[in-house]
């Protein structure tokens, strides 16, 4: 699956590096607009809310300046801004659409080197070796197909780094990365939700039989692996699609990542930003907010109520223990 763009929207200084230069000879042929800085852009956000998936089609260069990791509790110890933000896939929950409003179109930063060369200066200073997730702000394997960046940034750190790397995915194109001499420093995540959720709901991405096949191929090459079940949404019928999920994953998984994989698990949170633009660029698109089991988190959010949870979380517990047998390492 390569993403395909329309045009693109570059910060000058992004011509004087390697990926930047590379770049614009692999697009060529897509129209080039210069921007001062690729966190604002008025002719982009300005554009209406029904506008959204014309943005999606929307290439963004630029060079990152933010550097800030932050703790993390999970799969990770640290969270870490790296070579990307956003993507081109359209899922109707994306927390980008609540932080950056239409703003979650592909914007890669091209200085790659700096960026990798920082993260190894932190790790090699740590009292013991840490765990970093890179994916947090967008999708690498979709990212890859653009650049490389993820394989060029496994077989490098895997040379020098003390730690390991964590990123999630939605989608299959793992081919690149399956030969790579990854040192077992990578923790490999592909992101699950019920086949009709996928179509429906996470647009542009790959389907769930392809991304089962990705993660027992990553398994099969080495990787530590996980499944991260996110996120739940509980649409009507939620226990008969997510049995469903826990019996496809039961009957297809590779018996290596039932025995060495885990599984995270993170219910829906949703704002009145990804209704507004769901509401205008999805017309009679599946509704994923339901008030009557949903309530308020915060200035805008969303997330489900204390008993809808408790339901969801008890349910998800006993499928999968019963079923996959695989540790459940938190329920956010």
């Amino acid at each position: 699956m390569q993403p395909k763009f329309d045009a693109v929207y570059y910060e000058p200084k992004a011509m004087e590096y390697e990926l930047g230069k590379r770049l614009r000879e692999k697009y060529k042929s897509l129209p080039w607009i210069e921007i001062e800085s690729h966190n604002r852009i008025p002719m982009l956000s300005a554009a209406e809310d029904a506008d959204f998936p014309k943005l999606k089609r929307h290439l963004v260069l630029g060079i990152r300046k933010t550097h800030r990791y932050a703790e993390n509790h999970k799969v990770s110890d640290w969270l870490v801004p790296y070579t990307s933000s956003g993507c081109r896939a359209m899922c109707m929950y994306c927390y980008l659409m609540c932080s950056y409003n239409k703003c979650s179109y592909m914007r890669l930063f091209v200085n790659r080197e700096e960026m990798l060369e920082r993260l190894l200066r932190f790790d090699a200073r740590t009292a013991k070796p840490q765990t970093f997730e890179i994916g947090s702000n967008s999708d690498l394997v979709l990212e890859n197909s653009v650049t490389g960046n993820l394989g060029w940034t496994i077989e490098r750190f895997g040379k020098k780094g003390r730690g390991n790397l964590t990123f999630p995915t939605k989608f299959d194109m793992v081919q690149p990365l399956l030969s790579l001499n990854h040192r077992g420093k990578v923790i490999f995540r592909m992101s699950v939700n019920p086949a009709e959720i996928v179509s429906k709901v996470e647009l542009g991405t790959s389907q769930l039989r392809q991304r089962i096949k990705a993660l027992n191929e990553m398994a099969h090459a080495g990787y530590r692996v996980g499944i991260l079940i996110a996120p739940v949404i509980l649409l009507s019928g939620w226990k008969r699609m997510y049995g469903g999920l826990i019996d496809e994953l039961s009957d297809e998984l590779a018996p290596e990542v039932k025995q060495k994989g885990f599984i995270e698990i993170i219910l829906m949170t949703y704002s009145f930003v990804q209704d507004a633009i769901n509401t205008s660029a999805f017309p009679g698109a599946v509704q994923i907010f339901d008030r009557s089991i949903m309530r308020g988190r915060g200035r805008g959010k969303y997330c489900y109520r204390s008993e809808a949870r408790a339901e969801a979380e008890s349910f998800l517990r006993v499928q999968i223990s019963e079923k996959l047998g695989m540790p459940i390492i938190y329920i956010a």
